[in-house]
């Protein structure tokens, strides 16, 4: 059936459920008892799927973590393309990261959610895990250099270079956030800190990019 009213269709929605419930399967079983301890076959044993149909919707073991993530990979991009027309981008990046942190947003590493802190654990101790979420990086920066030539006019080098940049002080800025918390500093103590830390970033990031963006 298809999409009716906008509404997926029926195959769309046991899609949706299968993928769900793989991923629910395969979150619950790393948790408990780690990511290098626990086989595809295994997941797909919990999740009730063939290991074919598991990797239909993940390709990768590690796709079945990273992919909670997927969204926030081009969310910068989003972010700087949405900006208000008076807005420089880097101003824009700055303030929606400071908001995501006042609203405990996991990307900003300042959430501690017992699940959301042990799934941060997880992936700091699975060397491959760390890899594939430097996959992660490098598409953002992709994504957010194509924002900057295509709304800044900024030249591809000059976008490249900045979009490194802005990516890696956010991404270092949620690892320190993610690190202090996975190792049990409650969020709410780590919130006039992670502010200061973002505040002083963006400083530098700004004198650095003055006459790019300025």
């Amino acid at each position: 059936m298809s999409a009716v009213d906008g509404k997926p269709g029926l195959r769309e929605r046991k899609k949706q459920r299968t993928h769900a419930a793989i991923s629910d399967a395969a979150i619950t079983l790393f948790l408990e008892h780690g990511f290098n301890q626990v086989s595809v076959a295994q997941v797909a044993e919990a999740a009730e799927v063939s290991k074919r149909t598991l990797f239909a919707y993940f390709p990768t073991k590690e796709d079945l973590v990273v992919h909670r993530l997927a969204d926030h990979e081009t969310e910068t991009a989003r972010v700087v393309r949405d900006r208000p027309s008076d807005t420089v981008p880097l101003t824009a990046v700055r303030e929606h990261f400071l908001k995501g942190l006042i609203e405990r947003d996991p990307i900003t590493g300042l959430n501690d959610h017992p699940q959301v802190r042990r799934l941060h654990r997880m992936i700091l101790d699975a060397p491959s895990l760390v890899a594939r979420m430097e996959r992660f990086k490098t598409g953002a920066e992709r994504a957010l250099a194509q924002a900057l030539r295509e709304t800044a006019d900024t030249p591809e080098l000059t976008a490249r270079l900045a979009a490194v940049q802005i990516v890696a002080v956010q991404w270092a800025l949620a690892q320190d956030n993610a690190e202090r918390l996975a190792y049990g500093e409650p969020a709410d103590e780590r919130y006039a800190g992670a502010v200061a830390d973002a505040e002083h970033a963006f400083a530098l990031l700004e004198n650095g990019l003055r006459h790019v963006f300025m």
